[in-house]
């Protein structure tokens, strides 16, 4: 079977090079292929969930938050719940109102209140979101590194909590609200300050320069931008977090207008726009990718570079030259493995010891240049906008690794697995975001919803 999907992956390259490359008639599923990704993303999802009154491992656990808890994947996988995860799953479509509705308020409830320092000595600012949550006691751990409340905060992951969470939590206000037409909760008071204040509150704890709205952070005062690049030291003004602080800015116009107060949606339309004109203006480099940062590490970020196509942030000269920059680079190599995708390109690695340009990870190991699915989705939607044959040829891979290495297999196999590597580094098995986000882009993309 492995030798049957070489040669079929060698004959689709070859119609990738013969025929036109944006033939209307490709499809970039199949239907049975789709098929097989939405029961196993159903399957991993059932199987990151923590119900009530249950023990995710050994000393974690059970589950007293009053209501089910969705955790980053299934088997010994991250024993808490993680907001970045669950809120990247959110577009799947998959999960139900009432655990939104949970999961919501408690990371609501564990909004910081008070800004403090941790005995590490990092600043924990008021209105800053978790990075995750544990099960037992609901206690918020802010910073990533550790499950112990009072270890948490230690400068290698900043001296600040992560940038994009506060935005994430947005985000899952919004697929709530859109998904259910509740709006009165976002009037609803949590621990004395109505939802919708929580969500400003949260939008406002990323900072800014006096002169634009883009997300930055220094050396000195230093919050990581993105949790999947948490091992990573990103400096300056912050790609990413500010993607995901446009789409933010969108939804919480859209979600005064549903309450009916015009002049808060107008303001946030607004710093939407001016994201949207600033993001390609401050990051892009000749080749039409986009850069992480403006400081440290600095360099062509793959993931930004394919979130920011898929959110539209591109004008039309600047997304075609973009799309056709990593169509190029996924046909020559540098891009993917196994239909997985690195957060940088092998050809822009800092140097020969490391991919990012300073990491607590060795290279070709986890955040630091091994292959992760969380972003298939994204790049097969860039690369499809110019050549259909090169995305259905990745979205196969990306299937065709799923298939061979499906965890329902048995306990040697993992699939999806959080991220590998050419080496044989594989980590963390049945990682939810492998699936679901890669899921919600590819249900779009096919219109099967």
């Amino acid at each position: 079977m492995k030798f049957l999907t070489t040669v079929f992956s060698l004959i689709l390259l070859a119609h990738v090079h013969s025929q036109s490359v944006n033939d209307e008639s490709v499809q970039l599923l199949s239907p049975v292929d789709f098929q097989f990704l939405e029961e196993l993303t159903m399957d991993v999802l059932e199987s990151s969930r923590i119900y009530p009154g249950e023990e995710v491992a050994a000393g974690f656990g059970p589950n007293n938050t009053g209501g089910v808890l969705i955790r980053p994947g299934g088997r010994d996988c991250y024993p808490a719940f993680w907001i970045r995860d669950y809120a990247l799953s959110l577009e799947s479509g998959l999960i139900p109102p009432g655990e939104q509705r949970h999961m919501l308020q408690l990371t609501a409830s564990t909004q910081c209140n008070q800004t403090w320092i941790t005995p590490g000595g990092s600043l924990v600012p008021y209105g800053a979101i978790a990075d995750h949550i544990r099960v037992d006691d609901g206690k918020p751990i802010y910073f990533p590194g550790t499950y112990i409340y009072e270890d948490q905060g230690v400068p290698e992951f900043g001296t600040l909590p992560p940038i994009s969470d506060q935005f994430f939590f947005i985000h899952m206000a919004y697929i709530y609200v859109k998904t259910t037409a509740d709006t009165a909760f976002l009037r609803s008071e949590i621990n004395g300050m109505a939802l919708i204040q929580r969500l400003e509150t949260a939008y406002r704890t990323a900072a800014v320069r006096s002169d634009n709205p883009l997300v930055y952070t220094t050396e000195h005062l230093r919050g990581v931008d993105f949790g999947f690049r948490d091992v990573q030291v990103i400096t300056g003004e912050l790609c990413f977090p500010s993607i995901l602080k446009f789409r933010a800015s969108n939804e919480l116009a859209w979600l005064f207008e549903q309450l009916e107060v015009s002049q808060q949606a107008i303001s946030y339309m607004k710093t939407a726009e001016k994201l949207k004109e600033l993001i390609p203006a401050v990051f892009s480099d000749p080749r039409g990718m986009l850069k992480a940062s403006t400081g440290r590490s600095n360099q062509p970020d793959v993931w930004s570079t394919a979130l920011a196509v898929y959110l539209g942030i591109l004008g039309d000269d600047a997304l075609e030259k973009t799309c056709l920059f990593l169509a190029e680079a996924y046909l020559e190599g540098y891009l993917s493995y196994r239909g997985n995708i690195r957060h940088i390109l092998t050809t822009d690695d800092f140097s020969a010891g490391t991919a990012w340009e300073i990491s607590l990870a060795q290279k070709n190991t986890y955040q630091n240049g091994a292959y992760w699915g969380t972003p298939v989705g994204w790049v097969v939607d860039a690369i499809s906008r110019v050549n259909k044959k090169a995305a259905q040829k990745l979205a196969f891979e990306y299937i065709s690794e799923l298939r061979e290495n499906d965890y329902r297999k048995g306990a040697d196999f993992g699939a999806p697995y959080e991220c590998f590597h050419p080496s044989g580094n594989r980590q963390n098995p049945v990682y939810l975001t492998s699936v679901t986000c890669p899921y919600g882009v590819f249900m779009k993309l096919l219109n099967t919803k």
